[in-house]
């Protein structure tokens, strides 16, 4: 009789495993973050649930990888492989120990959850009103993240949580969904599913120098291990060991910020009532860290000149969001202007990520461009986003 949650092996193809672990792996990050901002002990279950999900298949293509090996070359070819796999593996744990923090009820300062909204982009939940004009109308129909920039990622529907929405996914009255964008385009999207104004949460001062310092470094933390995570499928997706290198670079920047994070939350217990409730923080900061260092070992492989394993590549390209590389032509609607100017988030539905601007000697990376980032032809572009708004954002550059 097989033991309780036994995993055998069944063949199954490499590409179609990753591909479920990196779309898993990054909507692990937005769901914990989310159940942190929203206190919610659902969706901190579901992270729970995601994550022995993502057990299973780690598992699976861990055995589908050993049964492919049959020389010293396939060994070579396919170590970086399993190192995709293991970092897709940490994201989860360290997603599972961020939910945690909400299910044991560890305690969290205020002043975090009033800033995690800002973190890279608003976050927030609206319940789709019955008489919205969005109820009764799919995700593709309404075209709502290519139209606002806005992505649904999760709702709710009476008890149960749908994850990873597609385009096929209809919204109805009384569901609960949880939007992701900019702040422009995430008011327009809660006011119509809602029909009502959105209020953007106040800030929340601590009170506390050091303890607000420390909140800060959380949120700069995530946003950069996220950025990394990001780089680095787009390092092993274009073989790029410039991109490798700034995720390495991410990377160390992360620890850094960690250890003056560490140091301004011990500062910070000296001057609160009950030192014990900073425990949350502590999790959480050692659990963002920890998606930057799993980010650096997806890109390893690129790094140490092995390069990227076509398998992982066909993965990244067949995720529910993929990653593109275009070339800005001289011309085209968006040489000379900014992202902001040209509204390339909110129009096309994609994010871009980085920008490489060709030089006489080493090329210059802006990494996470702003909306005051001018776009010049010949400059090189690495997005983030659905097929529909990569496809927009191509007519664009060319």
């Amino acid at each position: 009789m097989d033991a309780p949650g036994a995993v055998e092996y069944e063949p199954a193809s490499v590409k179609e495993l990753l591909a479920e672990m990196k779309d898993t792996a990054e909507l692990l990050i937005d769901l914990s973050y989310s159940a942190v901002l929203l206190g919610s002990d659902d969706l901190a279950e579901e992270v729970l649930t995601l994550e022995e999900r993502m057990d299973v298949l780690q598992l699976r293509t861990r055995m589908s990888l050993l049964m492919a090996a049959r020389s010293v070359d396939d060994a070579e070819q396919l170590a970086p492989v399993l190192g995709v796999v293991g970092a897709a593996e940490g994201i989860s744990d360290a997603a599972g120990d961020i939910a945690a923090v909400v299910l044991e009820e560890v305690g969290l300062p205020d002043a975090l959850r009033t800033a995690l909204p800002e973190a890279v982009e608003t976050l927030v939940r609206a319940t789709v009103h019955e008489d919205s004009e969005y109820a009764g109308r799919t995700l593709g129909g309404i075209n709502l993240e290519t139209e606002t920039g806005v992505r649904v990622i999760a709702i709710r529907r009476g008890g149960d949580w749908l994850l990873n929405p597609d385009r096929e996914t209809r919204l109805d009255g009384g569901d609960v969904v949880l939007l992701r964008g900019p702040d422009d385009g995430i008011s327009t999207v809660y006011g119509t599913a809602t029909r009502t104004a959105y209020s953007p949460p106040e800030p929340t001062d601590a009170g506390i120098d050091d303890l607000d310092r420390a909140v800060d470094s959380i949120v700069l933390m995530k946003n950069m291990s996220e950025l990394a995570v990001d780089l680095a499928y787009g390092s092993v997706l274009f073989d790029s060991e410039e991109v490798a290198g700034e995720v390495a670079e991410l990377e160390a920047e992360v620890d850094a910020l960690q250890s003056r994070f560490e140091a301004w939350t011990l500062r910070a217990a000296a001057r609160v009532d009950d030192p014990v409730a900073l425990r949350g923080l502590v999790r959480i900061g050692t659990s963002t860290e920890e998606i930057s260092d799993a980010a650096l070992e997806i890109s390893e492989g690129v790094l140490r000149g092995i390069g990227a394993h076509p398998v992982v590549t066909e993965a990244v390209l067949e995720s529910d969001e993929v990653i593109v590389r275009l070339t800005v032509t001289p011309g085209s609607e968006l040489d000379g202007v900014t992202l902001g100017e040209r509204e390339v988030k909110t129009e096309t539905g994609t994010r871009v990520i980085a920008v490489r601007r060709p030089g006489e000697g080493d090329d210059d990376w802006v990494v996470s461009p702003g909306p005051e980032t001018r776009l010049n032809g010949g400059d090189v572009i690495l997005a983030k986003g659905t097929r529909t708004g990569a496809d927009r954002l191509a007519e664009l550059v060319s």
